[in-house]
């Protein structure tokens, strides 16, 4: 599936959102890009999910962690680096059947939970949480392609949050070109965004050290440990380029909750005041080093 009529329609545009200035449509080009999947206890998974629709996608009977880092190298708000935490789902009033959401997605509304969402600039910050309702916010993040392995480390206050590392295939072959769902919560409500995107891409399939996720002692990413990450992860992958559209149209809507929720999300104060840089913060400190 390519990226929609109304979307291509859009190019010439330009759009001007909270102080920020998009050239349409909203893209990103010669972009490498890293992607884990790890099972995890599914049941213990959907603790983590807001509200009563969200239910984890169930591969036999696991879920899925997904690591995806992309180190945004053209864009219209500079470069910067995305740390992607998500969990595999799937959107309705009822759990779906295993498996089978995996090939029929429109059906489903399968797609990711971001549970986390760090990137290297504020006005990346200030764009995708304040637009699209993405929980990003600023960190410490690094993205090194190496002989042998593609990795990423987040840091956070001084701590370590969580670091990936990807054997690099020695060829990216496989074209791909497909639309992703994220699911996102903001201001009390579940936010739904579409995203295009397209590459060659080299990976591996039930390879153990295919992939290595190392989780460090940062409060933030605790909820994590609980939910038994297999260290043998189902997928691993590196595009060493992509091209990717972030779809301007997005729905939101209220979560419910058998109880009125004694904490106040995080809302717009988050936002309001940020700027527009696109300075990044230091790098993060080697695991050496700590």
């Amino acid at each position: 599936m390519g990226i929609p009529k109304r979307i291509r329609e859009q190019t010439g545009l330009y759009s001007l959102v909270d102080d920020i200035p998009f050239q349409l449509p909203v893209n990103s080009d010669k972009t490498p890009a890293l992607m884990a999947a790890f099972p995890i206890n599914a049941d213990k998974a959907k603790a983590l999910l807001p509200g009563k629709e969200l239910h984890p996608f169930r591969l036999w009977n696991k879920g899925l962690l997904l690591i995806t880092v992309i180190d945004y190298r053209v864009t219209d708000i500079g470069k910067y680096v995305e740390f992607s935490i998500g969990i595999a789902c799937t959107q309705g009033a009822n759990p779906a059947p295993r498996l089978i959401p995996g090939l029929l997605m429109k059906q489903f509304n399968t797609g990711q939970y971001v549970f986390d969402l760090p990137v290297s600039s504020e006005i990346s910050v200030k764009g995708g949480k304040g637009i699209w309702g993405m929980p990003k916010h600023q960190a410490n993040l690094d993205f090194l392609i190496g002989e042998e392995t593609v990795s990423s480390q987040y840091d956070l206050d001084g701590q370590l949050a969580m670091k990936i590392e990807v054997k690099k295939p020695q060829k990216a072959w496989l074209p791909l070109n497909m639309p992703g769902t994220n699911y996102c919560q903001f201001r009390g409500m579940l936010m739904k965004s579409y995203v295009y995107f397209q590459g060659k891409l080299g990976f591996f399939l039930f390879k153990p050290g295919s992939a290595v996720l190392t989780l460090g002692s940062h409060p933030r990413l605790q909820p994590l440990k609980e939910l038994d990450i297999d260290p043998n992860p189902l997928f691993a992958g590196f595009f060493p380029e992509t091209k990717g559209v972030l779809d301007d149209h997005f729905e939101s809507w209220f979560l419910g909750y058998d109880q009125l929720p004694q904490k106040p999300p995080e809302g717009l104060e988050s936002v309001v005041d940020l700027g527009l840089s696109e300075e990044w913060l230091a790098p993060p400190q080697s695991l050496k080093e700590k």
